[in-house]
C-alpha cells in the first residue's frame, strides 16, 4: 500500500495512526497559523512577481489563502493530525478550496525555510508585546517611586539589616533591572528580524526567486546570507529563552520581597485583594497566590531554555527533526511572561505601602552603625580603627539592650573621646539616607536625579510605542 502523505512518493507503506500521530507538530504549531498563512502570501507574490508561476495560478492562490485567513479568524477552520503540521494543513486547506494549482505554492520553498520563517514571524509579532509590558511596569515603579522618595525603609544584606534606604531607591534598582531586560529583548528582535525564506532546505533553490521581495513583504530588515544557516539556526529563539529565563529571575526576586514585604513579621506593605486569595479552612488568611504564582512560573521558562539547549547543542547542519522541539517551549514562554508581567504591574499599582513600619524598621536595629563609623573616619579616625570602635559600641548596646542613638555621649566618650553631642543627628535613619549622595546612592537628591532620568528616557521610548 502506497504512502498518502504529502511526500510519501518514495514510500510503500503507510505508517500506523500512532506513529503519525508521535511525529506530527500540528498540536502545538497551530499557533503559527497567522504567520504560516502571512509567509505563503508573500511566497506566492513573489512567485508572481519573478513569472516562476502565472498570473492567473498566483492570484488564486492568493484568493484562496485570504479566504483561509478569513476562515481562521472566524474559527471555522479545523486542522487534521494526518497531516503532521501547520505547513502540510494550510496547503491541505488551500487544496480544497482551489485544487491542485495549490501545489504551485510550494515551488522554490521546503518546509525547513517555512518553519523558520514562521517562527522568526511568530517571535517577531510578540517581542514589542513583551516591551510594552515592561515598559508599563516600568512606569508603575517610576510612579511608586515619586510617592515615596522620603520613605525610609531597612536595606538588607543576607536578610539582615544593613543600611538604611529610600523605598524609592529600592524601587528604582528594579526599574534598571526591568531596563536591561528590555535592552536584551531589543537585541533579541535584532536576530529576529531575519528572513529565511528562499533558503529552501538547506541549499538554495535553481529558481530566480527574489528574497529581498519577501524580505520586504513580510517586513523583515535583511536575509540570512547563507542558506545552511538560515534552516538551521534558532539562536534567535535561545536569546529570547535566555532573556525571558533571566525576566523571570527579576520578577521572581521581587515577588519574593513582596511576599515576605506582606507578612505579618514585616508588615511593610498590603497587596490588594484582587491580588490576594483566602484559605479554604483558616478564615484570616490573605494570601499572596499571585506573587507566589509569578515566583513558581519562572522555574518552567528556565525549563524551557534548558530543554532547547540540549536539543539544540549536537545537531549537525542542517536541519534535523529535534528541531520540532524548539516551539512549545517558545509558546508557552510567550504565555507565560506577558501575562506575568501585566499581574505583577497591577499588583504593584495597587499594593499599599506601610510607611510608618517600614521607618519603625530602621529605628530600632544598628542599621545606622556604617553612619557611625563615616562620622569618625571623617575626624580622621582610619576607617578600620573606626569600624573596630563602633563595633564595640554595638556589642555595648546589645549586651545593655539599647540602640546606639539610646548611648549616652559618656558610655560613648569611654570607647572613643572624638565622639560629640552631634553624632545623635548623624544617627537618625532619614539623616542617614539623605547623606548618602554618592552618585547612584540613596540619598534624596540622588533618587530624584534617577527618577528624572528615568522619566526622561521612558518618555523618549513611549513615542515609539
Amino acid at each position: 500500500m502506497a504512502n498518502k502523505k504529502p511526500w510519501g512518493g518514495r514510500f510503500s507503506k503507510q505508517s500506523d495512526a500512532w506513529i503519525d500521530r508521535f511525529g506530527a507538530s500540528i498540536g502545538f504549531d497551530q499557533e503559527m497559523a497567522h504567520e504560516d498563512l502571512e509567509g505563503s502570501l508573500a511566497q506566492a507574490q513573489m512567485l508572481k512577481m519573478t513569472k516562476i508561476i502565472n498570473k492567473k495560478d498566483a492570484d488564486l492562490i492568493i484568493a484562496g489563502l485570504k479566504e483561509i485567513e478569513n476562515d481562521l479568524k472566524e474559527h471555522k477552520v479545523n486542522f487534521d493530525v494526518r497531516l503532521e503540521d501547520i505547513h502540510m494543513n494550510i496547503e491541505a486547506l488551500l487544496t480544497e478550496k482551489i485544487g491542485p494549482v495549490a501545489g504551485k505554492l510550494h515551488t522554490a520553498r521546503s518546509r525547513n525555510d517555512q518553519v523558520a520563517t514562521d517562527l522568526h514571524l511568530y517571535l517577531k509579532h510578540r517581542l514589542p508585546e513583551v516591551d510594552k509590558a515592561l515598559f508599563q511596569l516600568q512606569s508603575i515603579l517610576i510612579q511608586k517611586a515619586e510617592e515615596n522618595i522620603t520613605t525610609i525603609m531597612p536595606g538588607y544584606t543576607h536578610l539582615q539589616h544593613a543600611q538604611p534606604l529610600s523605598y524609592a531607591h529600592y524601587l528604582l534598582a528594579y526599574y534598571q533591572m526591568f531596563a536591561r531586560d528590555r535592552e536584551r529583548f531589543a537585541f533579541n528582535l535584532k536576530h529576529t528580524d531575519l528572513n529565511p525564506l528562499g533558503a529552501a532546505a538547506l541549499a538554495g533553490t535553481t529558481f530566480p526567486i527574489n528574497r529581498v521581495y519577501t524580505a520586504k513583504l513580510l517586513g523583515f530588515s535583511q536575509n540570512y546570507e547563507n542558506s545552511l544557516d538560515a534552516v538551521s539556526d534558532r539562536d534567535f529563539v535561545l536569546e529570547f529563552l535566555n532573556n525571558a529565563s533571566i525576566l523571570m529571575v527579576h520578577l521572581s526576586r521581587f515577588c519574593e520581597e513582596l511576599i515576605l514585604w506582606c507578612s505579618y513579621e514585616f508588615g511593610y506593605i498590603e497587596l490588594d485583594e484582587s491580588y490576594s486569595t483566602g484559605s479554604s479552612i483558616m478564615p484570616q488568611k490573605n494570601n499572596p497566590d499571585m506573587a507566589e504564582l509569578i515566583r513558581g512560573k519562572s522555574g518552567r521558562i528556565f525549563g524551557h531554555l534548558l530543554a532547547l539547549l540540549t536539543t539544540m547543542k549536537g545537531l549537525p547542519l542542517a536541519y534535523n527533526k529535534d528541531l520540532q522541539e524548539d516551539k512549545e517551549g517558545v509558546f508557552d514562554t510567550i504565555k507565560t511572561i506577558i501575562p506575568s508581567l501585566k499581574i505583577f504591574t497591577g499588583m504593584l499599582k495597587t499594593l499599599k505601602v506601610n510607611k510608618k513600619r517600614m521607618q519603625q524598621a530602621t529605628e530600632h536595629d544598628f542599621s545606622n552603625a556604617t553612619e557611625f563609623a563615616d562620622y569618625l573616619a571623617e575626624k580622621g579616625i582610619p576607617f578600620r580603627e573606626a569600624h573596630r570602635i563602633v563595633g564595640e559600641l554595638v556589642l555595648k548596646g546589645i549586651t545593655e539592650k539599647k540602640n546606639l542613638q539610646d548611648l549616652t555621649l559618656d558610655q560613648m566618650h569611654n570607647i572613643s573621646p572624638l565622639i560629640k553631642k552631634d553624632i545623635y543627628a548623624k544617627l537618625t535613619s532619614k539623616e542617614a539616607v539623605a547623606r548618602r549622595n554618592s552618585l547612584g546612592g540613596t540619598g534624596f537628591v540622588q533618587v530624584k536625579k534617577q527618577l528624572e532620568k528615568a522619566k526622561h528616557d521612558l518618555l523618549a521610548e513611549s513615542e515609539s510605542l
